[in-house]
């Protein structure tokens, strides 16, 4: 008797709007909760999966791991493993996955108005105040690492960057090329247009440190 060959996996179907259309084509693949979320943490680099769970709070490990599954099947991120000694397997996005950054950034934009206050209920991360202050930043010409130190905790952001470097990272930078010292309130006020990064820095708001050419451009040199 002949043996039986395997029957070829049939590729899973996600769910889908059946519109022809390409904002129906892109919530297809990122309209889910929490997806884009996950691009936001990704866009600052290679992240583990328990380190994503840590930074998103509130969303369950299945979920997580069932996003993390449509968005390596969307062709949004990747997962490798990284070499020894570290060992561990990391989630990145694609070239696909990078291409979110302007949508994420419109929605920081369209959304910071209702940041009013605080809730209690509120988490809060250094690094989610970078997509805001991109938005600030994008008038500098000198291109470098601007280390961002909030009450919060610190960040990095990159100026002229390429478009296959995270536009942002977390925690300080080994070797910035500047550092400015702010507050979280300040980054949103700067990310709504509200006050300019140059006013900012000349009434004092904003600390200036450095000494090469990124620094003496936030200085107003």
């Amino acid at each position: 008797m002949p043996r039986q060959q395997p029957a070829a996996a049939r590729p899973v179907r996600r769910r889908s709007y059946d519109q022809f259309c390409a904002s129906a084509r892109a919530l297809d693949s990122v309209g889910d909760r929490w997806t884009l979320l996950i691009v936001r943490e990704l866009l600052a680099g290679p992240r583990r999966y328990t380190d994503l769970h840590a930074d998103l709070p509130g969303v369950s490990t299945d979920v997580l791991a069932s996003r993390l599954k449509d968005m390596e099947q969307g062709g949004l991120a990747v997962r490798r493993r990284l070499p020894p000694p570290a060992a561990a397997s990391v989630y990145e996005l694609t070239e696909r996955g990078h291409g979110l950054l302007p949508v994420l950034a419109a929605l920081a934009e369209w959304g910071a108005p209702a940041l009013t206050e605080r809730r209690p209920t509120d988490a809060v991360r250094a690094h989610w105040f970078a997509l805001p202050l991109l938005r600030a930043l994008t008038g500098l010409t000198q291109g470098g690492v601007l280390e961002v130190r909030l009450d919060e905790g610190e960040f990095h952001v990159r100026t002229g960057r390429g478009a296959a470097v995270e536009p942002y990272g977390f925690g300080p930078a080994p070797q910035p090329d500047a550092r400015i010292t702010l507050d979280a309130e300040l980054c949103l006020e700067l990310g709504r247009g509200d006050v300019a990064l140059a006013e900012a820095v000349k009434d004092g708001r904003i600390e200036v440190a450095g000494d090469g050419p990124l620094a003496a451009e936030l200085r107003g040199g």
